[in-house]
This record gives C-alpha cells, structure tokens and sequence, in this order.
C-alpha cells in the first residue's frame, strides 16, 4: 500500500489522480474516504483535497449521533448519504450540534442536503467503516505521531467542549478499529505528522 507523506508539495494531486482513475462505486461518484484517529489532521487534508478536486466534503462530526455515536454514524452514513448517492439520489441528513447537545433544529444550517455529486469526499473516525467500503473508491488512512495528535486535539477550537470526552472516544475509536480495521483495507496511507 502506498503512503503518501503529507509534507510533500503534490501530495493532493498524487491522491486526486489516484481517485479520479479508481473506479466509481457509489453509482457515479467516487468516493475517497479520510480515516484515522483524532487528531491526525483528517479535516484539514479533506479541505484541500476537496478543493484540489472542485468537490464537496461530508463530515462524520455531523453524523455522530452525540459523544457516544461513533459506531452509529457509520450505518447513518450509509443509509442517509453514500446509498442515496449509489442509487442517483440526493444525500439529505441532519448534522448534530455538538454546543447543544442534540440534533440541529430541521431547517437551513441544520440539514445538509447534496444532489449525487460525481467525485466526493468524506472524512472522520469510521468513514472507513466496513458498512461503507463498498461504496467506496478508495480509503486513506490518515496518521500522524501521538504528541503531534495531541497537540492538534488541545489546539482545537472546541477543545474545552472535547476535553471531558477525549478518553470515552478514544475508546470508541480503538473498538472501532479492531472490529472493523480501516487501516488494514486502506488503499493509501497519508502520512500527517
């Protein structure tokens, strides 16, 4: 499996033109997922990809039914937007407010709805989940060093509302991983340290 050191100046081309000759899965859309534990940088990586490929972006932090939603977002993700897409319809979901601690109000900001696009992006702990591999036309694992991870995590805006649950996740996160191995059906490993 090829990695791809993110501190390389063509590392966004060299996955772009990895996705853009993989094959589409999800009807017509190729679907690149970013996956790899908090903190490796896969929000960041998936918004200059997305912009190298003129493409939107889905995040799993919108699919997460609360603190403890991790493996139920995977099934979400399939269901409310990358099956809809692999049968040509439009993905239509409503993102959890993290600040509220509940679903956003129906409406304008609060619902995200995307006509099947032809390349996609999707980022966030279990958008590698073996549910969705299928749907998938390729799978980068995203890693970075254990202090690097951290540093990134206590450097987030919403570190103070992350803080208390950083152990409940990480233990979801490594349940996550062993049952349904990401890393080990990885197409490409980003290197994000």
């Amino acid at each position: 499996m090829p990695t791809v050191p993110t501190r390389s100046p063509d590392w966004c081309s060299r996955v772009a033109d990895l996705l853009l000759r993989a094959p589409a899965r999800a009807g017509r859309c190729r679907a690149i997922a970013l996956e790899g534990p908090s903190g490796s940088g896969k929000t960041s990586l998936a918004g200059a990809l997305a912009e190298r490929l003129r493409c939107p972006v889905v995040h799993m932090d919108d699919l997460y039914p609360g603190w403890e939603g991790l493996a139920a977002s995977v099934s979400r993700a399939r269901r409310e937007v990358l099956g809809p897409i692999a049968e040509g319809r439009p993905a239509d979901w409503r993102r959890w407010d993290w600040e509220a601690g509940d679903w956003a109000p129906d409406g304008p900001g609060g619902r995200h709805r995307l006509d099947p696009p032809g390349l996609l992006v999707i980022e966030g702990c279990g958008s590698g989940g073996a549910e969705l591999r299928p749907a998938l036309s390729l799978l980068a694992w995203v890693q970075a060093p254990e202090r690097v991870r951290a540093e990134r995590l206590d450097a987030r805006s919403d570190a103070a509302l992350y803080a208390p649950y950083r152990e409940m996740w990480a233990a979801q996160e490594a349940r996550f991983y062993a049952s349904d191995a990401p890393r080990d059906h990885a197409d490409l490993v980003l290197e994000n340290g």
